[in-house]
């Protein structure tokens, strides 16, 4: 385990506190979205038609709560950073898909938990990443180094992390970009504009943290990182467990979707547990 001094650079805990209160709010919008799938026009910010694709931002919710508490957890800045510019990424992205179809959201519901969800939203996505920006910045330029990397990843690893972020981040842009024809082809299941848009937000949040992990190439530095991509991928089993029905499984991509989300569990696995004790 790597221990402190006064060349580390140590996680402030301002950012810490962050990290603390982003893993509540997402395990609640896990909670909404993953165990309550087939009832968001009532106890989320928007209605999502499809449960699957509910069941699916649900399990980013989740997968995202072990990324930030875990990285909360840290006491040196270069083990509790990898759960910081994913994070940046998605919310930002995830409040412009906000503003871009503020129409479609529940702020003027006639039912008052709907209601009280978009607004507890738009109030999250409009400061989170104002927050976070500004402390990453006091980051950057605080003192301080990172300790010695202390369990380095093989080449296979590095390998298969760049491979999912390449996917992750060109699927992700496209699907931002052009929602509704790239889910067309490239995603097994219907999305509408609205619902491309906010899975195209996990994708790049998820692809920037894979990056970030291959950027650190050490274990011990993505523990929480490696942790949430394990928990990403089982969640989603478990979605297409409950939905699967949704998918058409005769489509190729389907299958391609199958093998990534193998991959996220085999390398999160064997990457939070190489990080043990490190």
């Amino acid at each position: 385990m790597t221990t402190m001094n006064s060349d580390v650079k140590p996680t402030k805990v301002w950012m810490q506190r962050l990290l603390l209160l982003a893993s509540v709010l997402v395990f609640l919008a896990g909670v909404q979205l993953f165990v309550l799938s087939e009832h968001t026009d009532r106890f989320f910010a928007w209605t999502i038609k499809l449960p699957l694709t509910a069941a699916f931002l649900g399990a980013g919710y989740w997968a995202s709560f072990s990324l930030e508490y875990l990285g909360a957890r840290e006491r040196t800045w270069a083990r509790a950073r990898v759960a910081v510019p994913g994070v940046l990424v998605f919310t930002t992205l995830t409040l412009v898909t906000t503003l871009l179809y503020f129409d479609k959201f529940h702020f003027g519901s006639a039912d008052w938990v709907a209601r009280a969800a978009a607004w507890s939203w738009l109030g999250v996505y409009g400061t989170v990443p104002l927050m976070m920006t500004a402390i990453l910045v006091t980051h950057v330029r605080a003192p301080g180094g990172d300790p010695e990397r202390q369990a380095p990843m093989p080449r296979w690893m590095m390998a298969a992390l760049s491979a999912q972020a390449v996917v992750m981040l060109a699927l992700g842009l496209a699907l931002f970009l052009a929602p509704e024809l790239v889910a067309a082809v490239w995603w097994p299941w219907a999305l509408t504009a609205l619902a491309g848009r906010a899975v195209a937000a996990w994708l790049l949040g998820l692809g920037v943290a894979v990056a970030h992990s291959v950027w650190e190439a050490d274990y011990g530095r993505v523990r929480a990182g490696t942790a949430s991509l394990a928990v990403f991928g089982l969640l989603q089993f478990v979605a297409l467990a409950r939905y699967g029905s949704a998918v058409d499984w005769a489509r190729p991509v389907a299958w391609g979707y199958i093998g990534l989300m193998v991959s996220f569990v085999v390398v999160g696995v064997v990457g939070w547990a190489s990080a043990r004790g490190k």
